[in-house]
């Protein structure tokens, strides 16, 4: 009998590293998916609702008390810290309560009877 050597071949990954497209497709991918996933989350945790109302306030007391300068001043500032007591609050589970009691007309608007 004659001796016979065979090769042993195995298979291996290419030594050269992934194109840039692939890279940024796949973390433009992950950055697509993790936005779809904030707004339910900021709204779930009371965040989007604070900082609207923060915004308004401040854009008001602010154009009130310094003109137009301190409008924007005061809705930028007014918006961080009512997002931040949205977050605050709807991770505590502090429910929204409105200042009387009252009820909604059939516009959704709210009509307070007692103070």
């Amino acid at each position: 009998m004659m001796n016979e050597t065979r090769a042993i071949t195995t298979a291996a990954f290419p030594a050269t590293p992934p194109t840039c497209v692939t890279t940024a497709l796949l973390g433009a991918s992950a950055i697509a998916l993790a936005l779809l996933c904030i707004p339910g989350v900021g709204h779930a945790q009371g965040i989007v609702r604070g900082a609207e109302r923060g915004s308004y306030a401040g854009t008001y007391e602010g154009g009130r008390v310094a003109g137009p300068v301190g409008a924007a001043v005061g809705g930028a500032v007014g918006a961080g810290v009512g997002g931040a007591i949205g977050a605050v609050d709807g991770a505590l589970g502090i429910p929204y309560h409105h200042p009387c009691h009252g009820y909604y007309n059939r516009y959704g608007h709210w009509r307070c009877y007692r103070y």
